[in-house]
């Protein structure tokens, strides 16, 4: 390994951002001894919020990025020179970009993606359709209401985001948690146990399919992984563990899960939307899905799917618009640090064997973002066995952390306000999602491919 004096920057940002997110609660406290609205309250709660620790930390990166080499670099004519593989050669003959360039040669779909389809997702119609499968779903189930609908949840939720997709199955189901479950007569044993449990669920509840999980989606094209291979080599294995994972979550915590649901209480004016909105909001997810890899062509069709919330507004909750370029803000700063990791990443990736790469990634994967996990793993030679290991080692990880896997941001800003003023303890969090991601790994590895 020689990395550039650029990529050990980035690496110390990286690893600054990452201390950062364990320290947002002492944060939190300093913000509370300055007076209620005043510019320090603000800027020491902004230091406290998860969600902006990786932009903070990306921006400084960028900070030091142009102080090294520049803002921008413009060629002879005075234009922007843009793409990852442009620049210009100084004296010595060192290729060098600014700091625009840099960003210029980044990837934020995935980043837009999220941010839209969380937004999408979280609406009246969709959420209100979910509950109802749930519901029938829960119906099968063996147990008192309460806890067969904790159930189902959990299990139906994670398990839909192989055909919806990652990001809009945690959003899905994270809103329905909130509604239920995460109130003051649940214990934080609980709510922490069961938010790790949806974290890892999710995290490997998109692997039925090729499309879905974005650390699968990252090498699924290049490895040639379709439909009929995700479910053979992690599908079905997922299933079962999701399966053990809820039903042991659930008798455990058995006391807190008995006697009746409570159903959410609607306000006066609520009105439910029709059957023909519902579907034209499925049909949009449907097409930002198609749309996934063209952020323009997403882009559009969110903008128009703005304007059809606006004419069925009494049809509608607030649209999570706040939330969702939170969670967007917070997958791009990892975007921009996260790719000055690569050498060190791929040197560790490469000297792994099989069994080695597959804990070795489910470990890291709790320190960065799985599908960067892969798609650097895609630039390495190897076998199919270290492949699968590879992928099943990030998608095992992905409920260790917050920054484990990129629906959580969103599950994490959506559940984060029934914790309190203190938010959610990263510590905690580890320890609630630590059994179901040992569970996964057995699965994941113990089971044999069909």
């Amino acid at each position: 390994m020689n990395p550039s004096t650029i990529e050990i920057i980035g690496t110390v940002c990286f690893g600054l951002a990452v201390a950062h997110t364990f320290m947002v609660k002492k944060f939190q406290e300093i913000a509370h001894k300055y007076p209620e609205g005043s510019m320090g309250e603000n800027f020491w709660h902004f230091m406290g919020e998860v969600e902006a620790v990786f932009g903070i930390w990306g921006a400084a990166f960028l900070a030091c990025y142009a102080g090294l080499k520049g803002f921008a670099n413009y060629d002879d004519a005075h234009h922007l020179i843009l793409g990852v593989d442009r620049g210009y050669l100084d004296a010595s003959g060192v290729h060098v970009k600014g700091a625009v360039n840099y960003l210029s040669g980044l990837n934020f779909t995935e980043p837009a993606f999220v941010f839209v389809i969380m937004a999408i997702a979280g609406t009246r119609p969709i959420i209100l359709m979910a509950e109802k499968l749930i519901g029938m779903f829960a119906k099968v189930m063996p147990f008192g209401p309460k806890m067969s609908f904790y159930c189902a949840a959990l299990i139906f939720g994670p398990l839909l985001g192989s055909f919806i997709t990652e990001p809009a199955a945690m959003t899905v189901t994270a809103l329905i948690l909130l509604d239920y479950f995460y109130s003051s007569k649940m214990s934080r044993k609980f709510m922490y146990a069961t938010i790790g449990l949806l974290f890892v669920n999710i995290s490997i509840g998109g692997t039925l399919t090729h499309f879905a999980a974005p650390p699968v989606l990252m090498v699924a094209g290049k490895w040639g992984w379709g439909m009929g291979f995700m479910f053979t080599h992690f599908g079905w294995k997922a299933i079962i563990s999701i399966l053990i994972c809820t039903f042991a979550t659930a008798v455990y915590f058995k006391s807190e899960l008995t006697g009746e649901l409570e159903i959410k209480q609607k306000h006066d004016n609520y009105m439910v939307p029709t059957w023909w909105m519902t579907l034209i909001h499925l049909i949009f997810i449907a097409m930002v899905v198609l749309l996934a890899h063209h952020i323009v062509a997403f882009l559009a069709l969110f903008l128009f799917f703005l304007g059809f919330t606006t004419v069925t507004q009494e049809y509608q909750d607030r649209i999570q618009l706040k939330e969702s370029l939170l969670v967007g803000f917070f997958l791009a700063g990892l975007v921009t640090l996260g790719s000055m990791q690569a050498w060190w990443i791929k040197e560790v990736l490469g000297m792994l064997g099989e069994f080695s790469l597959f804990i070795g990634t489910t470990g890291l994967t709790g320190i960065t973002d799985n599908a960067l996990l892969t798609y650097l793993g895609s630039l390495v030679e190897l076998s199919d066995s270290k492949k699968f290991a590879l992928v099943a080692g990030a998608v095992t990880g992905g409920g260790l952390t917050v920054i484990a896997n990129a629906p959580n941001p969103a599950g994490f800003g959506i559940l984060k306000g029934s914790f309190g003023d203190d938010g959610i303890n990263p510590l905690k969090l580890l320890m609630g999602s630590l059994i179901p991601t040992i569970v996964a790994g057995i699965c994941m590895w113990l089971l044999p491919n069909l």
